[in-house]
């Protein structure tokens, strides 16, 4: 982990002026909506992030999370802490691996937007794909316990857990091909040319759907919390983008990071993956199709490229929070300089699926 990382995006600071929360009016929700809350409340923000800030509370007690939305005007459909709230709720009882909820304002005059409260888990979070520091045998098992997570996901009974009806019918790329081409346009700063491409080429393209699941929406290492001392996942963040889909998505996106470069990130291209003993990008599909069933794995390549283009919509729309002065992290700034090189990368991957 180089310090600059170290530095921007883990642990917790102080919070910053502009993110600061009315601590009374907090105390007072806490106390008639948190079973088993008792105050009073310290507040300092997580460094990581750039979408919706989160806040670690800590009482005498106990510590907690609380996410909200950001202050000021929003894109549409963004920031949707409600629903992060509804799939941690539906799938806590299930087992899986979330953080256990505990309480959902919808009233923005309580903080200043709406948020949520869950359970702080305890546990390492693993930024650098690399793992530096750790025996072979254990990247191994440690990347294996995040592929297994997910496929424990995509098993798990939406309709069981609640969330029959979290996402639309119909095929989740076609839905989200355009929901990202309307995202990019709403927050556009640049004319980017393989951008217009991709916009173009996408939907004329689009993979046949053959299941249906509860999807994450950016699920990679550093999303996960690992339990403090075996390689296992104590909890799965950050589910703004959750919804129902094809698991196809998660796990090219997933995979995707043995196709990026490592820049101490979860990034894997050009890292000699043998010798440190993880899995190669075959080894996980292999993992994968055991444990969810599936014969037949398609090829990746347009699913690369769909990604790389949400990725782009995404960092524009941070871009556009930027310009506008509401970004909540000083890491920012870096995201938002890589949008033609996201743009350049998913366009490479069309070619690679037979775009031209």
């Amino acid at each position: 982990m180089n310090e600059d990382l170290n530095d921007t995006v883990i642990g917790t600071m102080d919070v910053p002026e502009k993110d600061r929360l009315d601590l009374a009016a907090l105390d007072t929700w806490m106390a008639a909506n948190v079973a088993g809350y008792e105050g009073p409340p310290t507040l300092s923000k997580f460094k990581g992030g750039q979408s919706n800030p989160t806040y670690r509370i800590d009482t005498p007690g106990r510590s907690y999370v609380l996410r909200r939305k950001p202050f000021g005007e929003l894109l549409p459909s963004a920031h949707a802490v409600d629903r992060e709230y509804r799939v941690i709720a539906g799938l806590h009882p299930t087992g899986f691996p979330v953080a256990k909820p505990y309480g959902l304002c919808t009233d923005d005059g309580v903080v200043g937007s709406m948020f949520y409260i869950m359970e702080m888990v305890e546990g390492r979070s693993l930024w650098d794909g690399t793992l530096p520091g750790m025996e072979k045998d254990e990247r191994r098992a440690t990347y294996f316990a995040l592929i297994d997570t997910l496929a424990a996901l995509h098993e798990t009974d939406h309709e069981a857990a609640g969330l029959g009806d979290y996402g639309k019918p119909g095929n989740y790329f076609e839905r989200q091909v355009s929901r990202w081409t309307k995202q990019y346009k709403a927050a556009q700063t640049d004319d980017l040319p393989e951008i217009d491409k991709l916009i173009d080429w996408l939907p004329r393209t689009l993979p046949e759907q053959e299941r249906t699941s509860i999807v994450h929406g950016d699920y990679r290492i550093d999303n996960v919390i690992y339990h403090r001392r075996e390689p296992r996942v104590a909890a799965v963040l950050d589910w703004e983008l959750s919804t129902l889909g094809d698991p196809m998505a998660d796990v090219a996106y997933l995979l995707m990071n043995w196709e990026t470069q490592s820049e101490g990130r979860a990034g894997l291209h050009g890292v000699d993956v043998e010798a440190l003993g993880i899995p190669s990008m075959d080894e996980m599909i292999a993992r994968y199709a055991e444990q969810t069933g599936r014969k037949n794995i398609p090829d990746l390549n347009w699913y690369f490229a769909f990604n790389m283009f949400r990725l782009a919509g995404i960092v524009q729309g941070i871009k556009k929070r930027v310009i506008d002065g509401t970004a909540s992290s000083a890491h920012a700034q870096e995201t938002v300089a890589r949008m033609p090189e996201l743009a350049k990368s998913a366009w490479m991957f069309a070619q690679r699926a037979g775009a031209s």
